[in-house]
Formats: structure tokens, C-alpha cells, sequence
């Protein structure tokens, strides 16, 4: 994916960091956004943000709506 980057550190790099709906434990995925770069980190390790464009992200989660990854594995 050619608009996929990791960067480090990332806190910093944008504020309202929100955690998944189903996340139960400390180890959450958190989304934030930031000029049109959707940030992803990991909340056990949030100095570590993997960025995607904002076309990237809806066509991911709309992959994900439409039932996509359901069989995978």
C-alpha cells in the first residue's frame, strides 16, 4: 500500500485519540485524524502510529461493513 506509513513518536502528532467500541482490556486499537491521514496506534504502545489516508480508511472499513474479512483464515 503506497499511502501506508509508520512513524514514531506519535503521541503527539494528533489529540483526540479514540479507543474501539469493543475493546475490553488495555491493549485497545485507537483511531485518531489529523489533515486528512487517519492515525491508528496501539494503546499498549502508542508511541508507535501507523497513518493512512482518509480514502484508504473508508474503503478499509467499509470492506469490513460489507462483510470482506469475515471468512478469512
Amino acid at each position: 500500500m503506497s499511502d501506508l506509513a509508520v512513524s514514531e513518536p506519535g503521541p503527539s502528532r494528533a489529540g483526540g485519540w479514540r479507543k474501539a467500541s469493543r475493546c475490553r482490556l488495555q491493549e485497545c486499537v485507537e483511531v485518531s485524524h489529523q489533515d486528512g491521514v487517519v492515525l491508528l496506534r496501539d494503546s499498549a504502545r502508542p508511541d508507535a502510529v501507523l497513518s493512512v489516508t482518509a480514502a484508504s480508511w473508508r474503503a478499509f472499513t467499509a470492506a469490513i461493513r460489507a462483510g470482506e474479512f469475515d471468512k478469512l483464515g
